[in-house]
């Protein structure tokens, strides 16, 4: 069930005016949220402009369905998916700008439901899409204690991947962990030396959910494409 969270999409104004919008543009959210972004274009747009929208959380499409505009359409895939869309709808070519706000939003953030945050227990998930693909937890019990750490250093810059993989597999032989609480626990107690300016599970969640999500391989592949296909002289945002 979605609660009731607000989003406030941060710096609104400076990444839709990136856009440079024309009336009778067509234009993409390819990170649709829970629809700052979109609102602010529709209301930039003329009555021949277009808005496709994109987002892989079940809770954003329904955000999504209360826009009632003809101007508007909401896809539920993966951003990495983008060019498909684009072909599918006899766009390519006629994109004439791209938003993108890769990462996580604070609705994401505060559902504990979600297993994004370390601040609040809830289960170690951590999917854009919680339909689809391995949790948090899932991929932690099965993957080498090398691809751990690999991830955890590539994407988290964490200088003790190494132990904190090797702390995450002995835990999971023990009892696998389940919770975002277990993790940052397990993280924490392997950490040798803490920051006082920041949680010391701060950076291997970020690696996790970037790997679990392909949010630097797929999202970045998709973008690419995509502006290949936009056209010379094509804006592309990445907010």
């Amino acid at each position: 069930m979605m609660e009731n969270y607000k989003h406030t999409t941060v710096l609104l104004d400076e990444a839709v005016n990136g856009l440079n919008i024309r009336p009778d543009g067509i234009y993409i959210d390819g990170t649709f949220g829970r629809g700052g972004h979109s609102r602010l274009i529709l209301s930039r747009l003329g009555a021949e402009g277009r808005l496709l929208a994109i987002d892989r959380d079940p809770q954003a499409i329904a955000v999504a369905q209360t826009i009632d505009d003809p101007r508007f359409s909401i896809v539920h895939g993966p951003f990495s998916q983008l060019a498909e869309y684009v072909g599918e709808r006899n766009l390519t070519g006629k994109i004439d700008g791209i938003l993108l706000d890769l990462g996580v939003s604070s609705p994401q953030l505060d559902d504990a439901e979600r297993g994004f945050s370390f601040m609040r227990d809830g289960p170690l998930d951590m999917r854009m899409d919680p339909t689809r693909g391995q949790s948090a937890a899932e991929w932690l019990q099965t993957a080498e204690e090398d691809d751990i750490a690999w991830v955890i250093k590539t994407f988290g810059e964490e200088r003790f991947g190494k132990r904190i993989a090797r702390a995450i597999v002995e835990r999971n032989r023990i009892q696998p962990m389940t919770r975002t609480k277990e993790l940052a626990e397990v993280i924490a107690a392997a950490m040798p030396v803490k920051d006082k300016h920041k949680h010391p599970a701060t950076r291997t969640f970020q690696a996790v959910r970037i790997w679990v999500n392909s949010e630097l391989g797929g999202d970045r592949a998709g973008a690419k494409k995509l502006a290949q296909r936009a056209g010379p002289g094509r804006a592309a945002v990445d907010h």
